[in-house]
């Protein structure tokens, strides 16, 4: 591959503080896609403060764009990636190729130690096959989409102090960096409310295939209920991130208890399921019985099947309260506000996290389970239907589990960012690497 086969993709390392104490790096005029993870790694394993990268890439013409939050070209978020490009393109010609772009993909990379910070809750730990993990560290021909060439990432020196106000330029140790605050604090809030809002989005969609089948008038007020909070937190987002304030108006307050209330109840079915698996001797167990105690979970749909993605629901619009709330928590110091923010995202995931974990040991322990036949003698004999029913009931336990992610350790999280050639923001849900 010749040198001219290679794109050159211009790389910010942003801080949230302007002392993140970190060892100087020998500056390299340019950085292999290894050697990037590397370097991050080493930065955020050595930094006080939160520290990650931003990549800027040409924009793929076919890409998933079902998902994410759209931000108008006037919101903090694109203003502060203007801001940030700005102080640079006069000095380093890969900047100024992004500054005349209309189409750019912007990527942070979150490591692992600061998406710990941040709420293992907020993007869980697993790859998804659903998910595209769009342009990494290829080059994309714009024009055909197709991987033409490796990228070449060159480390961006600082912005000049005092350039744009919230990005400000400062060298420590040698070790180019930008202090960025405002621009992560937005960038992962964002990421992370479109990952809950994608949860939600799949939650109700198998909802209303399950209410279909089981046509059941109070679950679906639940689910209606449920749903209807979308409006106000939308709202509340959009307004949050203007930095404005929320009030009453829109509604806030009651979604929020809509959301509190259908967490109880979901907490108050796990203990039910909990209960119900601990009175189990073995991991063997007839179908009458299991029936009995998980109702439904047997066919298709069923109540069980929808409590559990009931509770889905309730989870994910949870986290996008969560996120608010840690948006203003953030903003309203505006000397750490990233530091605020992972503050009050920590103390607000901690129950919703241990719900979900205890809904997820709940699937596995039913995927783990063995159906035996009827002890009764009566019974003993069964019909071809009642044989095919069991195997297609074990089919349907087996796959419960498949859903479920396993522990391990946080992986860096990524935040992809399109910016179009009107200035408008497209946000993609924040996923694992």
């Amino acid at each position: 591959m010749s040198d001219e086969d290679t794109a050159v993709v211009p790389v910010w390392t942003l801080s949230t503080s302007d002392t993140p104490s970190v060892p100087a790096f020998a500056g390299e005029d340019a950085l292999t896609p290894e050697r990037l993870a590397e370097l991050r790694s080493a930065l955020a394993t050595f930094s006080s403060v939160p520290l990650v990268t931003l990549e800027a890439h040409p924009l793929p013409k076919k890409r998933d764009r079902a998902t994410g939050l759209p931000l108008h070209a006037a919101s903090p978020l694109a203003q502060e990636l203007s801001r940030l490009v700005a102080a640079n393109m006069g000095t380093v010609p890969a900047v100024a190729q992004v500054a005349e772009s209309g189409e750019v993909l912007y990527r942070m990379v979150v490591p692992a130690k600061v998406a710990a910070q941040v709420g293992k809750g907020l993007v869980k730990p697993m790859a998804s096959k659903a998910v595209a993990k769009g342009v990494y560290d290829n080059l994309v021909d714009a024009a055909t989409n197709v991987t033409k060439a490796k990228a070449t990432f060159v480390p961006v020196e600082t912005a000049a102090a005092g350039a744009a106000g919230t990005a400000v330029g400062t060298v420590a140790a040698g070790t180019a960096m930008t202090v960025a605050a405002p621009l992560v604090l937005m960038a992962v809030a964002v990421g992370a409310s479109a990952y809950a809002d994608h949860q939600r989005q799949k939650a109700i969609e198998h909802i209303a295939e399950l209410l279909e089948k089981l046509h059941d008038d109070k679950l679906e007020q639940e689910r209606n209920e449920l749903d209807g909070c979308r409006d106000a937190i939308d709202k509340a987002t959009a307004l949050l991130l203007d930095r404005g304030r929320v009030g009453a108006s829109l509604g806030l307050d009651s979604a929020v208890h809509a959301i509190s209330t259908a967490t109880e109840n979901a907490v108050r079915r796990v203990q039910k399921w909990e209960a119900a698996l601990g009175a189990i001797a073995g991991t063997r167990v007839e179908l009458s019985d299991l029936e009995a105690a998980f109702p439904g979970i047997s066919g298709e749909g069923g109540e069980f099947r929808t409590h559990v993605e009931l509770a889905a629901l309730a989870i994910a619009l949870k986290r996008r309260v969560v996120v608010l709330q840690g948006v203003e928590a953030g903003q309203s110091d505006s000397d750490n506000p990233f530091e605020n923010f992972v503050r009050s995202l920590k103390v607000d995931n901690q129950r919703i996290d241990e719900l979900d974990a205890r809904i997820g040991n709940v699937l596995l322990r039913l995927s783990a389970l063995e159906l035996r036949s009827p002890k009764r003698l009566i019974d003993k004999v069964m019909t071809r239907g009642q044989v095919d029913g069991l195997l297609d009931t074990s089919y349907r336990l087996r796959a419960l589990g498949d859903g479920v992610g396993t522990a391990a350790p946080m992986a860096e999280v990524v935040i992809e960012i399109e910016k179009h050639s009107d200035g408008t923001l497209l946000v993609l849900p924040a996923h694992a690497s």
